[in-house]
């Protein structure tokens, strides 16, 4: 299967251009020198997957030295080899490199071995084999990190190298090496195993339950189906089979492999309490704990269930958490054909996976997020050399072809519209999803059904259960996916939404770092999408805001999820001018007219503006004046119709519509009163007077609509009590001061509390009940009007007037020194650290970094910068000459 140019082939050909040209002696560099062979003078990759500390050993269980005596380092090296493994694996034209690097690790093998120092010939790693004695002893994550984690990236790496290469000795080694694991996991008391999984971080093991079942699938030998059932956890396993959600604070990617593996303990054991239990916690991830992008998580933690707008922090959205879904994602609909799961895997794959990438080559780094943050202001990180979510990186992008099509028999699924040819089968011609139209090529006569599978934002007519199926497909099918821009809100809180574009999650452009507003009101659509948009270049113009996609790759402040606030009830093409006044609930006419999201019909509409209109009236948020003006205009937007031309034509006045009070006869045009708007249909009125009238059945409870030869009028029923007082007061609460770009205070600003409407009068105000200081706040006032009726208002600010507290630490590694910058800011936090020497940039701190020592010292200046804009004055550190003793 081949990738056409498009947004997911742009990823995928950077992404081998890494694979291409990095050196394979790098990625053994750390194997190598564990098992004391020559590293061929090279590097291994750096961060994560380093060197160990000079003075560290391949220690055994028996000979390992003892928490703070063992000098150690990099504790999780190895993983990222297996993880470049599996990316080259997977590359056809990489066969030989792919060899290459098998080959090096049956070597390590092989010396380890020699050395007689392991319980087994097969353990293979780059550090030895005490991390798993210690954590059969339950060390903590500190002492050791995740070593069954990296066992399972070595060992996937060579199963990918045998099944997707055919490299035979790939077999070999990773047979060799699933002995060692069975026999060292096996032995362990059951009780014990659970203790040791229940370690955080510590106790993680990836996909451990996943590696061993394919080991099984692939040599038939039964001891590996049962060390796959080794590597679960009782309570959690049962906890969901049940559907108890306990999810709440538990580490995401610490979870998510071994569901996959369920998957497969479920395809290799015919057990359904495998299946169920996967099946059980999608629902509880999946959308009650996913952000607009598919990603999870804040720290790599998960939250309560349905927090989404409260659980958004700095480090969401691990991007090795995405990448698992997706695989378990790919699994439940193999057992299911359930559209919803691709309905994520392309929110997933598309957003958070493809922009995960930075648009850029790299020879040395899949330059890829960890995180894919999701707060305001947010900024991509790329890099992630070395990392977990660095590892995944490499693997992601040479992946996007598994998950286009599902053959069933003779039955073929498109379940992502991705530029591509399945060989022999299907061409996919598109620009999806910079548009909705799609053209799908047979080349084969074996295909008896070609089940489309329909977005949910797209309605297409035909669709059953997200697809629409073809029977007897042939020559070429054509689709067309309506694009529609969305606001979608979040779960818990309706009025934080991420703006969509069909399939596309867009970024709006802005460096502040406080929650953006937007008034989306003029701009619906009856069916509450917005209209009145353009799109050019990979970039949306909308609500007065410039969107990139977030597959972009880019590199600017961005805010996924922006704030609705409109103060003015308006609707496209008509504003009355009225205020949308809230109550202390925060409830307003436009929060209650399109809370659902649209509606399927005009009178639909018009009902719901009737009602909500009332609502307000009767809560004092609307005048009787006030009622009326909204009606009008509602029934003369243009929210059903075509943008209307820049400007009228001078013989085509406004078609009337009336609002009459309830004594009114609506019986004859004769009432119509000079009250006037429009609804946009054809024709045009030029006077009420001497027209032939018909009353037309619409289902609008309140209201008649007539309709002559060239217009139509919607006569509304207003109780004459409906808005007889006046309006309740408006409040404001207003700050002195600027704030910075970020949207922060940086200098103490003071807020005042100011009557904009006094309504009948106003009887009390009170003061603030909040002081302005240090902090995100949400400034609160009230004021009780002449009828007794009490009033909010709230204003939300963030003040940080303080730059953050940066620190370096340094550690010895002999001829090396570690650098650790920390800092910390416990007001709008650190947005980032840079370093420099006299010999490079300002570079942004990432992870502990080494600097080569010198006969004299060397000096390091670092700083910091705040969210709110803050920066702390350079400080510097010095590293100390080179010790010759």
């Amino acid at each position: 299967m081949t990738l056409l140019d498009g947004v997911q082939a742009r990823a995928q050909e950077q992404m081998l251009h890494l694979a291409r040209v990095y050196p394979v002696d790098r990625l053994l560099a750390v194997f190598r020198a564990n098992a004391g062979l020559d590293t061929r003078g090279a590097e291994p990759p750096g961060n994560w997957e380093d060197f160990g500390h000079p003075a560290e050993e391949p220690w055994g269980e028996a000979d390992y030295p003892g928490a703070g005596v063992a000098p150690t380092a990099s504790l999780l090296r190895g993983h990222y080899a297996g993880h470049f493994l599996s990316m080259l694996a997977r590359v056809p034209a990489l066969r030989d490199k792919t060899g290459e690097l098998v080959a090096g690790l049956a070597e390590v093998q092989a010396a380890l071995a020699a050395t007689g120092r392991f319980t087994h010939p097969g353990f293979l790693a780059a550090y030895g084999e005490w991390q798993f004695s210690r954590l059969e002893e339950l060390a903590p994550y500190g002492e050791i990190w995740a070593p069954w984690y990296t066992c399972h990236k070595i060992m996937a790496g060579l199963i990918d190298a045998h099944v997707h290469a055919g490299n035979a000795q790939a077999l070999e080694v990773v047979t060799r090496l699933g002995h060692w694991a069975a026999q060292r996991i096996l032995r362990v008391d059951p009780a014990q195993r659970q203790r040791m999984w229940s370690l955080y971080i510590a106790g993680e093991y990836g996909g451990m339950n996943e590696s061993m079942v394919a080991l099984h699938r692939l040599t038939g030998e039964q001891v590996f189906l049962d060390a796959a059932a080794a590597f679960e956890m009782d309570t959690f396993l049962d906890d969901a089979v049940a559907g108890r959600d306990v999810l709440d604070g538990m580490h995401a990617n610490q979870h998510l492999p071994m569901l996959a593996g369920h998957i497969a303990q479920y395809e290799a054991t015919g057990e359904r309490r495998y299946l169920d239990a996967v099946l059980n916690l999608w629902d509880q991830i999946v959308p009650g704990r996913t952000f607009a992008h598919g990603g999870t998580g804040e720290g790599e933690l998960w939250g309560p269930a349905g927090a989404v707008a409260r659980f958004v922090g700095r480090r969401n959205a691990e991007s090795c958490a995405t990448y698992n879904l997706i695989k378990i994602a790919r699994g439940l609909f193999a057992h299911t054909r359930d559209s919803r799961y691709f309905d994520y895997v392309e929110r997933a794959s598309l957003n958070h996976i493809v922009g995960s990438r930075a648009d850029v080559i790299s020879d040395t780094s899949p330059e890829v997020l960890y995180m894919y943050p999701v707060d305001p202001g947010a900024v991509r990180e790329y890099d992630n050399v070395g990392t977990c979510c660095g590892g995944t990186g490499l693997e992601s992008h040479v992946k996007h072809q598994d998950s286009i099509y599902f053959r069933d028999g003779t039955e073929l699924y498109v379940l992502q519209y991705v530029p591509s040819v399945l060989d022999g089968v299907l061409t996919v011609h598109t620009r999806y999803p910079r548009d909705g139209h799609v053209s799908l090529t047979l080349h084969t006569p074996d295909i008896t059904a070609l089940h489309l599978r329909i977005p949910p934002w797209a309605s297409v007519p035909g669709a059953v259960n997200g697809f629409l199926t073809i029977l007897e497909p042939s020559g070429t099918v054509s689709l067309d996916l309506p694009m529609p821009l969305w606001l979608v809100p979040t779960p818990d809180d309706p009025a934080l939404v991420s703006v969509e574009w069909g399939p596309t999650v867009l970024l709006a452009r802005d460096d502040a770092t406080t929650t953006l507003p937007i008034a989306p009101a003029a701009f619906r659509l009856l069916d509450g999408s917005i209209g009145d948009f353009t799109a050019a270049d990979d970039l949306v113009s909308a609500l007065g805001r410039t969107f990139e996609p977030a597959w972009s790759g880019g590199d600017h402040r961005y805010h996924m999820y922006l704030r609705l606030d409109d103060e003015r009830i308006a609707f496209r093409g008509a504003d009355p001018g009225v205020p949308n006044r809230r109550d202390q609930d925060g409830w307003s006419f436009l929060t209650a007219l399109w809370g659902s999201g649209g509606y399927l019909s005009v009178s639909d509409f018009l009902t719901a503006v009737h009602r909500y209109a009332l609502r307000a009236a009767d809560a004092g948020l609307l005048t009787r004046s006030e009622v009326q003006a909204v009606l009008v205009a509602a029934a003369s937007s243009t929210l059903d119709a075509p943008p209307p031309s820049p400007s009228p034509s001078p013989s085509q006045p406004p078609q009337p519509s009336s609002v009459l009070p309830s004594s009114s006869s609506a019986s004859s045009p004769s009432s119509v009163p000079l009250l006037s708007g429009a609804l946009p249909r054809s024709g045009a009125l030029t006077a009420p007077a001497g027209l032939e009238w018909a009353r037309v059945a619409v289902d609008i409870p309140a209201a008649t609509v007539w309709r002559s030869s060239t217009a139509e009028v919607v006569v509304w029923d207003l109780p004459p009590e409906i808005g007889a007082a006046d309006a309740v007061p408006v409040l404001r609460i207003d700050v002195a001061g600027a704030p910075a770009a970020s949207g922060w205070y940086t200098t103490m600003p003071s807020a005042a509390v100011t009557v904009v409407s006094p309504g009948p009068g106003i009887a009390s105000v009170s003061s603030l009940d909040e002081v302005v200081s240090e902090g995100r706040h949400v400034l609160r006032a009230r004021a009780t009007d002449a009828l007794g009726r009490t009033v909010h208002a709230t204003r939300e600010v963030a003040v940080d007037t303080a730059p953050p507290v940066v620190t370096a630490r340094l550690r010895d590694l002999g001829t090396n020194v570690e650098v650790t910058l920390d800092a910390v800011d416990e007001v709008s936090g650190v947005d980032r650290i840079q370093w420099r020497t006299a010999e490079t940039f300002w570079g942004v701190f990432q992870e502990p970094f080494t600097r080569v020592l010198r006969d004299e010292p060397q000096t390091l200046e670092f700083t910091a910068t705040d969210r709110a804009g803050n920066t702390t004055p350079v400080q510097t550190v010095i590293l100390p000459a080179l010790s010759r003793d």
